[in-house]
This record gives structure tokens, sequence and C-alpha cells, in this order.
């Protein structure tokens, strides 16, 4: 690589536009200078660099335990699927027909019958849980794999649209229906929990509309989340397929009456469009900004030095504080790159590390560090003795702010009304809207076609007092939140 094209390709990675100057290219930029990914060769898809994988890992990592908790097993299912399959539910076909990719050629030969590559397990999986599940003894069936899908994106985006993506998809089947929403409800509770807790992202959870809902679901459950500049994104799904697959794939039990039954089901996923939805909620003009419950690495300390001397004692004492941040279990790692003190602070300030320790001659000399936060820049000084203790709390704090930040944010964008001037002005001004509307006729394709702006979520339990259609002024039973999004 020529020396120009190393300097255009680290300016480009070293500039980062500003969110009220261009967002889109805002995020695009934070990706590129924290190298969590880049396009691929093949058009739509992405190559998820290291630091960006390292994100999907810890993701995996604390659903999967999760998920396993309440007897979910992981499996593996093929990415091809035969093309009758697709079809036996016209719903489910036709919701995703103008996503899929055929195979129709292979070794040099063209096939009897066309393979679909993966946009959605339902139809591979269900052909095998009909062989699978025989009497109600073999229920419930809890099923997740962790793969890739593809959908043909028109438009893309790295993490949040791409042809190819990374995905969990948890499909189970039981007894009755109300085993089966309890699952989808149990699972929608648990990316809930992860993206609050463990994301420090808030969230609203609730039902979707009838045209929001999954192809072929009974009903769709889903998790959302505002970014900043007021969108919402659909961070996971949790769906009750009720008998809308079963009947066709002839999942049947013989139930405790010795009845045959067809079986009840869900499914739920998650996928790495989380990513895209972590970097828009926290990060700053600066880069990257992780929460320390999701960041691979939550410290990194620097050490700074002028002389062999000066390097060898500096470096003894960035590993005698690795080792006592260790014991907290708090991950962290030494930069002893011989660079000036600046480059390496921006390399991790862009990157998003929750904490930076400073770490030179005259710190070791008075044993103290400085101790550096990446979300606000404030800067503390900190004895080495206890200094693990600090960094703890520390991490604590800032993981408490960023979601406080991010809730801040989104109640100061969330408005309710009936009128129909106020509604159209808040979609304008990137907010949501919690609203009342007909569900009689077209009223919601409606609004989404004046607006550009869709229900998000329902609330699950439902609206005990009547309203007013924000679109008709008609009566109206149920209100949605709605929103513009990605």
């Amino acid at each position: 690589m020529s020396k120009a094209v190393t300097n255009e390709k680290t300016t480009k990675q070293n500039t980062i536009t500003t969110r009220a100057e261009d967002y889109a290219q805002w995020y695009l930029d934070v990706i590129a200078a924290a190298d969590l990914a880049e396009h691929s060769p093949v058009k739509g898809c992405m190559v998820i660099k290291p630091n960006g994988y390292a994100i999907w890992e810890r993701i995996q990592q604390l659903l999967d335990g999760r998920f396993k908790s309440t007897g979910v097993r992981n499996a593996y299912f093929p990415l091809f699927i035969p093309e009758r399959f697709l079809k036996r539910e016209g719903e489910h076909i036709e919701g995703f027909a103008p996503e899929v990719a055929v195979v129709t050629q292979a070794g040099g030969k063209k096939l009897e019958e066309p393979l679909i590559v993966r946009p959605t397990s339902e139809t591979i999986m269900y052909e095998t849980f009909h062989n699978w599940i025989h009497s109600y003894r073999d229920l419930p069936l809890l099923i997740n794999q962790w793969s890739n899908a593809v959908r043909w994106e028109l438009r893309t985006r790295l993490f949040l649209r791409t042809t190819e993506f990374l995905w969990q998809e948890g499909h189970t089947v039981h007894e009755t229906e109300g085993e089966a929403d309890e699952r989808a409800r149990q699972m929608l509770e648990i990316y809930r929990e992860v993206a609050e807790k463990e994301m420090a992202m808030p969230v609203v959870t609730g039902v979707k509309s009838e045209s929001e809902k999954f192809a072929g679901a009974l009903r769709t459950y889903s998790v959302e989340a505002m970014m900043q500049d007021g969108k919402a994104l659909q961070l996971a799904t949790s769906h009750n397929l009720g008998q809308n697959f079963s009947k066709p794939f002839k999942i049947q039990f013989l139930d405790r009456s010795n009845k045959l039954q067809y079986g009840w089901q869900t499914s739920w996923g998650l996928s790495t469009r989380s990513i895209g939805g972590l970097i828009m909620t926290h990060s700053d003009d600066r880069g990257l900004i992780l929460p320390p419950r999701i960041a691979p690495l939550q410290v990194v300390i620097t050490t700074i030095y002028s002389s062999k001397p000066d390097q060898s004692a500096t470096s003894r004492a960035a590993e005698k504080l690795k080792m006592s941040l260790a014991e907290k279990s708090i991950r962290a790692q030494v930069d002893e790159r011989d660079l000036r003190p600046g480059e390496k602070f921006f390399t991790w300030e862009k990157q998003g590390i929750p904490v930076r320790i400073e770490l030179g001659p005259k710190d070791v000399q008075a044993q103290e560090a400085v101790i550096v936060r990446r979300d606000t820049g404030a800067k503390t000084k900190a004895a080495f003795h206890g200094l693990a203790d600090v960094v703890d709390k520390l991490l604590t704090t800032i993981q408490a702010d960023l979601y406080h930040r991010a809730l801040a944010f989104r109640q100061e964008r969330t408005i309710s009304t009936d009128s129909w001037k106020t509604f159209t002005a808040a979609i304008a001004a990137g907010k949501f809207v919690e609203a009342y509307w007909s569900e009689e006729g077209d009223i919601e394709a409606q609004i989404k076609r004046e607006t550009n702006a869709t229900i998000r979520c329902i609330s699950i339990d439902g609206q005990t007092r009547p309203g007013k259609c924000v679109k008709t002024g008609r009566p109206a039973s149920r209100k949605g939140i709605f929103a513009q999004s990605y």
C-alpha cells in the first residue's frame, strides 16, 4: 500500500463528522474510527472486524447464559431450505418473498428444486421438529441457534441493515397457547433486561399492530429503543406463532388424554443490528462510547515514559495494576506501544473504552495514577493501594450514568397527544408520540404514508380507558407509540 493511500485511510479513520452536521455520516465515521466493521467486496455485506466482533461475543455471552437458565439448548440447522418448505405457510412466504436469495444451480448442474438461503429458520427447523415430537412428554421443546441469515436488502447500512447478518433465533413448541405466550413474553423480558442492565439502553416493550407483526405470527412482541436522532430501532422481537406453522408442518403430539394435538409455537431473535443501536444510543462526536458491562475491554492502562529505566519501572507498575483489576473481574489491558501519549489516548477514546488509566514515572514514584472517564472526560487521581476498588465503583457509576442519560433523552422527546397537527410536528421533529388510532380500515397505513411513522409497539396489557383517534377523531381503544424508524 502506498504512503499516500495509507495517509488517506488514516485521515478518514481519524475524522468524525459531527452529529449535527450529518447524523448518518457520523454513524459510519464512528464505526470506521473504532475499527468495528467495513464494507465487504460483496455488495450489501460487511466484514465485522475484531473490535466489532468482540462486542457481538459479549452480547452472545450475556444472552446465551440467560437462555440456558430457562432450559433452552443450542443446536444448528442448515443454511439452505427447500423452496417448498417456505411455501407451506402462505403468510410467511408472502412476507419474505421480496428478500429471499435462491440457489438454482450447484455442482455445475441445475438443481431439481431451488434452495432458499436462510432468511429465517422456521420452516427448516419445523420440518425437523415434526420428527422429534410425538408425545406431550417431548414438550416443551426449547431450541436456539446462533447463525447467519440472508435477506436481500436494497438499501444497506453497516450493522443496521445488511444482506447477511449474524443473529440468534430461538424456537419452541408447547402443549398450550398459554404456555407459548408465557414463553414469548419471558424471552421478551430477557431481551429487555440485557438491553437495559447490560447495554444501558432504555427500551419500551409491547405488542406489534397487525400490520407490523412477523409474517405468520399470531402476535409479535418487540423491544424498541430511541436513537439520538429520535428514530426508533427495533432491538429484538419475540413471536407467539400460535399453530400457524405446526399445522402445515404437522408438528403434532399425543396429549395427556391420548388425543392428537397440534403444538403451540414461539420464535424470538436478536441480531448484530443491536450493535448499531448501541453505537447510536451512547456515542458522541469524539467516537464510540461503550457501557462498561458490554465493553469487551473495560480499562486500558497507558504507560508514559521517555527512557529505558522509566519504561521498566512503569511497565512493572502497570502489570501490577492490571493484576489488581483482574482480581475484581475487571477486563483490563496495558498499552505499552512506543507512541506519543496523545496518540495512545486518542486510540482508546475513539474505541469507546470506558476507563483509561494514565501511568508515568512520576505517578509510579508518587504511587498514584490518573483515571479518565470516556463518557465525560473527567479526570481523577487515585493511589495504587485501593485503585481497583475505585475503578470498580467508577465502572458501576458510568454504567448507571449512561443509562439515565439515554432515558432522560427519550423522556424529553416523548409526547402524548390526540391532535393531528401536534402529532405530525412531533414526528417530523424526531420524537416518540403516544397516540390512539382507529383500527378500522387503513388508518394506520394513512398515518404511515403521510408521516413515515409506524406503530412501534402497543402496551401488552392493553389500554383500559377509551380515547380519540389522532387521525380521524373517532373513538379508539388502544394507544400505540408512533415513530419513524430504522
